[in-house]
């Protein structure tokens, strides 16, 4: 099967994975697919996992966001944060989803409900990806 270049680039840390025959990703409009010579463009990224087939084998990432570019037989994800399954601290990722549901529920003036969705569903995807 034919096989692609990958590069996943966040603020902290630039990954380059070859040989990926597919990725799935969480777009703002519903997970989309990309193999070998996938048409160009630039995907917006929602909060969710991201599948990856490298050399016949799985590998799954949480990720909160960004955007996809598709260009020249390759993909870069430029996202604000990524995590394997492997690396994911479940410990950490439970006492977060605690946090951001106590304050999702606290009816403080100063509490900001968008951010504590997102924090939420950050967590919740989190705790899902690390099951993989």
């Amino acid at each position: 099967m034919e096989s692609f270049r990958l590069g996943i680039i966040t603020p902290i840390q630039d990954l380059k994975l070859d040989q990926v025959t597919y990725i799935r990703c969480p777009g703002i409009d519903g997970s989309f697919g990309v193999m070998n010579n996938h048409r160009e463009g630039i995907i917006a990224l929602s909060i969710g996992e991201i599948k990856v087939t490298q050399s016949g084998e799985d590998k799954f990432f949480a990720t909160g966001g960004g955007f996809a570019e598709i260009i020249d037989n390759s993909v870069k994800l430029l996202v604000e944060s990524i995590e394997s399954s492997k690396q994911i601290n479940v410990d950490r990722a439970q006492e977060s989803f605690e946090r951001a549901k106590i304050r999702k529920t606290k009816d403080a003036p100063d509490t900001n409900f968008a951010r504590a969705e997102a924090s939420l569903m950050r967590a919740l995807n989190r705790l899902r990806v690390s099951r993989r």
